[in-house]
């Protein structure tokens, strides 16, 4: 009987009952567009701290920043004295800790050691700053135009003061720099750090035997820039590394230009058993400020950054989108339901004000206040479920559309000097230009089935509201209030 009537007064009142799904598909949608896009804005954000960090990397330890100002961090060259005859090229490299901040590798297994730390892994990150060019001598030319005081005599074509008259010419310096990273990773642990970031799109990635071998990967834009390839050589401040493969990076720009095993980079730099960055894994991504806390509480004279930390920095399209879509998004849907249930519970009401001859005439045959109400609820609940269906089909056909046009955001990370706030490979830093481009992410609106559960769960609650509003004015009518409205 519950469900004949039911189906029967749903038919008889189809244009009610559309109206207060409709309102109530409106606020689901709108629910389900933000929390996709909310959900997209943050896959982007994760896809820029992968490019910096690595994937998977929790957070870094660095050191503390030191003052700076010392002559002997500054880069020096020096040149040989050449014969004035010499045209040769002269070549120099100078290679530099990247921030001049460095740890001792004994503090990546203290780091590994805290509580909470699932794995850990050392890296150095080098500058390379390489001048070629040549010097050239002026040549001297004598004033051939004569002075009539001083002709004649054996001096000719000389000064009062017995000296050739006439200028230098030519000659100068010619010299080109350029700069470029290499970082030094743990061939032995290749799943944590920036490298995790790129992958090998041509030859092979670090062997673990190879922890002090002359090898190199490249990244795929610097090989194309320099014309490197898998088989050739790239020297390093006169030391030539065989390329062994050639990576390339997930999204935005590559930690660095090179690639090579750490004990490489640590002789290079003259830095024996240092490394400027750890890696940190934690066990429990819900346990990363206590992690954070046990690590700078425990080894002192460092700093810790979270990836909650490097996306506090994060400015730009992405960053701005971002707020909008958790603050001004948020509240809009929230007000959009509330104004949704609102309606509904209204309308529905209405519609049991205008059914008091039907709903007296029910309890004059026997129908209790109960039975009245639960129809009611029911009439209500049913609208609710279509709103649901309505509003979960145009969540998601604008969640579609988003990811089809995949708008472009743009996310740049601003960073302090010297060693680097976030201190590694593409953080900021001295010869690192490439942590100042902005990098370009396309914006998805993924769609997950939390969101789908949200959204029935609301279409429950918004029938549920609906009927109580409906079904408390069912409650308080009495059969004579339908012998009032016969005419």
């Amino acid at each position: 009987m519950f469900f004949t009537y039911l189906r029967r007064e749903l038919r008889r009142r189809r244009k009610a009952a559309l109206v207060v799904a409709s309102g109530l598909a409106l606020g689901i949608a709108l629910v389900i567009i933000v929390s996709s896009v909310s959900s997209g804005m943050s896959k982007a954000q994760d896809k820029v701290l992968e490019s910096l960090y690595g994937l998977g990397t929790d957070m870094t330890v660095t050191k503390a920043a030191a003052a700076q100002g010392s002559s002997s961090q500054r880069p020096r060259f020096e040149f040989d004295a050449k014969d004035s005859d010499d045209d040769s090229t002269q070549s120099n490299d100078r290679v530099m800790v990247q921030g001049f901040q460095t740890l001792a590798s004994t503090t990546v297994d203290k780091v590994g050691k805290q509580n909470g730390v699932a794995d850990t892994v050392g890296g150095l990150s080098l500058t390379v700053m390489k001048v070629d060019g040549q010097f050239k001598r002026g040549e001297f030319k004598q004033d051939e135009s004569g002075s009539t005081g001083n002709q004649g005599g054996p001096g000719g074509g000389q000064g009062g003061s017995g000296q050739p008259q006439g200028q230098v010419q030519g000659g100068g310096a010619s010299f080109d720099v350029n700069s470029y990273t290499v970082y030094g990773t743990d061939v032995t642990k290749q799943d944590l750090g920036p490298l995790t970031s790129s992958k090998i799109t041509k030859g092979r990635t670090f062997k673990a035997t190879e922890t002090d071998a002359k090898v190199a990967v490249v990244d795929a834009s610097y090989a194309k820039e320099k014309k490197l390839a898998v088989g050739k050589t790239v020297t390093v401040s006169g030391t030539k590394y065989k390329i062994v493969g050639v990576s390339t990076a997930d999204s935005g720009d590559a930690a660095a230009n090179l690639y090579i095993p750490l004990k490489q980079a640590q002789t290079l730099a003259d830095a024996k058993n240092k490394v400027t960055t750890v890696y940190v894994k934690a066990a429990d991504s819900q346990q990363i400020d206590h992690v954070k806390s046990a690590i700078q509480k425990n080894i002192s004279g460092t700093t810790v950054t979270t990836s909650a930390d490097l996306a506090d920095t994060v400015s730009g399209s992405l960053s701005t989108a971002s707020d909008l879509a958790s603050s001004v998004g948020k509240w809009l849907s929230i007000a959009v339901l509330i104004a949704a249930f609102l309606v509904a519970g209204l309308l529905t009401s209405s519609a049991v004000s205008r059914r008091v001859r039907e709903f007296g005439t029910l309890k004059a045959l026997g129908w209790k206040s109960g039975r009245v109400t639960r129809q009611v609820v029911g009439e209500a609940l049913v609208n609710g479920l279509m709103g649901g269906v309505l509003g979960i089909a145009v969540g998601l056909a604008g969640a579609y559309v988003v990811t089809a046009i995949s708008p472009t955001l743009t996310a740049q990370l601003g960073g302090s000097g010297g060693g680097g706030m976030l201190g590694g490979p593409g953080m900021a830093g001295p010869g690192r230009q490439a942590a100042a481009k902005s990098l370009d992410i396309a914006l998805t609106a993924p769609v997950s089935l939390s969101i789908i559960l949200i959204a029935v769960a609301l279409a429950v609650a918004g029938g549920l509201i609906a009927g109580a509003f409906g079904g408390w004015r069912a409650s308080r009518l009495r059969p004579a209030d339908a012998l009032r409205r016969v005419e």
